[in-house]
């Protein structure tokens, strides 16, 4: 007789049906899903909530569908203008499929984290330096793109892919900085020549219209007596035009 009162081989085949019955019992979280395998044969995919399966004869893979952050680590690149450099990116994906998850691939973080960085070496080794350094939208939409294709039999959706950051030798960066700094000393010049330009095609429109209007010359230099006046200077530079002085030349 046991402890309880009741025969032992009853006891022990009451307890063995009571941790049979606790393991047959599943619950998954919302973001799970519960990959079923009977007997080797795939079943399906079950949950959230709670279900039973059969101890001893399936076998449950518990797989999450929340999104996935992976971090790309630094990739050495050779660009296609022969300039070496270091870049990492971030990749955001999700599985949608468990099945294909399970039993397309052996271990898909593992598969998606080496697809990701070969694809990295692969898209950025055909750019040259400039584009990738002007048009990292572009490249981040090319790297999802073939990302998302081959990882599709897989079950997974990549959602995202950002590069985070470009490393350059130091020898390319002061080349670079100087090749800005010549950009701007350009532009400045460029500027100052459009201003040079308008500025004289203003003065040849002021001319034409004091040619038309001789007066209107005599009330030019009338104001700016008044603006030279209104800055106190102690001295005041007068000049006579010569109109005022034909008269008496005319008269010797």
């Amino acid at each position: 007789m046991g402890v309880t009162g009741l025969p032992s081989g009853l006891f022990f085949l009451i307890v063995f049906l009571i941790i049979l019955a606790a393991s047959a019992i599943k619950i998954l979280r919302e973001y799970e899903r519960g990959v079923i395998f009977r007997l080797g044969r795939l079943i399906g995919a079950k949950g959230p909530g709670i279900f039973f399966i059969i101890p001893g004869v399936d076998k449950m893979i518990r797989v999450s569908l929340r999104l996935v952050t992976m971090d790309i680590p630094p990739q050495d690149v050779i660009t296609r203008d022969n300039v070496s450099i270091k870049v990492n990116a971030v990749v955001y994906f999700r599985v949608i499929d468990p099945n294909k998850a399970v039993v397309e691939v052996e271990n898909y973080l593992y598969a998606t984290s080496q697809l990701a960085q070969t694809t990295l070496r692969s898209v950025v080794g055909q750019m040259e330096l400039d584009d990738l350094l002007a048009h990292r939208e572009k490249i981040n939409m090319q790297l999802q793109d073939i990302l998302d294709k081959h990882t599709d039999p897989w079950g997974i959706k990549v959602s995202l892919v950002e590069t985070k950051a470009v490393d350059l030798p130091e020898e390319m960066r002061r080349a670079i900085a100087r090749q800005a700094e010549a950009e701007r000393e350009r532009r400045a010049k460029v500027i100052h020549a459009e201003g040079e330009a308008q500025a004289a095609e203003k003065l040849a429109q002021a001319a034409n219209v004091i040619s038309v209007n001789p007066a209107a010359l005599q009330l030019r230099f009338l104001q700016t007596l008044t603006e030279v006046a209104t800055e106190k200077n102690s001295t005041t530079i007068f000049p006579v035009p010569i109109d005022l002085l034909k008269p008496f030349l005319e008269k010797k």
